[in-house]
């Protein structure tokens, strides 16, 4: 019986420090201003169109499998 309460007990610990996180988080979200998230997201936008796409693989790289789904289409056709 007493493994069972410990395990009992390591899954309410398990819950309470999951709360105690998702309440920390939540505090911390709310503590921003509406300026505040707005100019997060204007950065953030700013740096992913900062990164270029990447190009699509050629086909000799895909029939040398470094894209390995690609190159399973390739050798059905």
């Amino acid at each position: 019986m007493r493994p069972w309460k410990l395990l009992g007990l390591a899954g309410l610990a398990g819950v309470a420090a999951t709360g105690a996180v998702l309440a920390r988080s939540e505090r911390q979200r709310r503590a921003l201003t509406p300026d505040d998230v707005r100019t997060r997201l204007h950065e953030r936008h700013a740096a992913l169109a900062a990164v270029p796409d990447p190009a699509p693989p050629t086909a000799d790289e895909l029939r040398a499998g470094r894209t390995h789904r690609a190159a399973r289409l390739l050798r059905r056709r």
